[in-house]
C-alpha cells in the first residue's frame, strides 16, 4: 500500500474510533459537571445534582434533626423532583437501600475504599444501577425526590460523606461535612 492509502486508512480509523467513542453507552448517562470540582482528601468531587452550582448550596451539616436530638451531618441540595443525581466521585455502588428516614438511598464507596458517599430521598435509581456496579464521576445514578421522611413539597438530595476504614461496612464510617468541599471553601492542609 502506498502513502496515500495508509493516510486514508489512518483517517478512516480515526473517524470510526471518534464515532464509537461518542456513542459508547457509558457516555449516554454521563452529565456534564455543573461546576468546578472540589477536593476532599485525595478525591475530587462534583456537586452531585445536575444544574446546581456553588451558589445553590446551603450548609445544613449542623442543623438540628430529630426534634433537636442530633445534628444533620449531611447537606441538603434542593432541586426539582426528577432532576438527575450525579456520582460526586468515581466508585462502586456498595448498597442500594430503602429506609424509613432516607427513602431510596445509594451508598457508593470510592476506589481507595477511604470514603463512602451517601445519596438519599431519591425518587428512583437510574436504569441499570445495581449493587457492585462501578460508576465514573459525573455518571447519572438517580433522580432527586422526597422519599423517606423528606417533605413531599421540598424535593432534595441529602448528600453525606463518611471517612471509612478498609473494613467498615456500608453503614459505618465517620461523618465529614461535605459543604466546604462542594462549595469550594475547604480548609487547606
Amino acid at each position: 500500500m502506498n502513502r496515500i492509502g495508509w493516510t486514508f486508512l489512518t483517517l478512516l480509523a480515526l473517524i470510526v474510533g471518534g464515532f464509537l467513542f461518542m456513542v459508547h453507552p457509558s457516555r449516554l448517562t454521563r452529565a456534564s459537571p455543573p461546576s468546578a470540582p472540589a477536593t476532599v482528601a485525595d478525591a475530587t468531587l462534583l456537586i452531585p445534582v445536575a444544574g446546581i452550582g456553588k451558589n445553590g448550596l446551603t450548609d445544613s451539616y449542623t442543623d438540628p434533626r430529630g426534634d433537636g436530638t442530633r445534628d444533620h451531618r449531611a447537606i441538603d441540595i434542593m432541586a426539582a423532583q426528577g432532576t438527575p443525581v450525579l456520582a460526586a466521585a468515581a466508585g462502586r455502588v456498595e448498597k442500594l437501600f430503602d429506609s424509613a428516614a432516607g427513602g431510596h438511598t445509594i451508598y457508593i464507596r470510592t476506589p481507595d475504599r477511604k470514603q463512602s458517599h451517601y445519596y438519599a430521598h431519591l425518587d428512583r435509581y437510574a436504569e441499570g444501577l445495581h449493587e457492585g456496579r462501578a460508576v465514573a464521576q459525573g455518571d447519572m445514578i438517580a433522580f432527586v425526590g422526597s422519599t423517606g421522611d423528606a417533605d413531599p413539597g421540598a424535593p432534595h438530595l441529602h448528600f453525606a460523606i463518611h471517612e471509612m476504614a478498609p473494613t467498615d461496612k456500608w453503614y459505618e464510617g465517620r461523618p465529614v461535612d461535605p459543604y466546604p468541599y462542594l462549595a469550594g471553601k475547604a480548609p487547606t492542609r
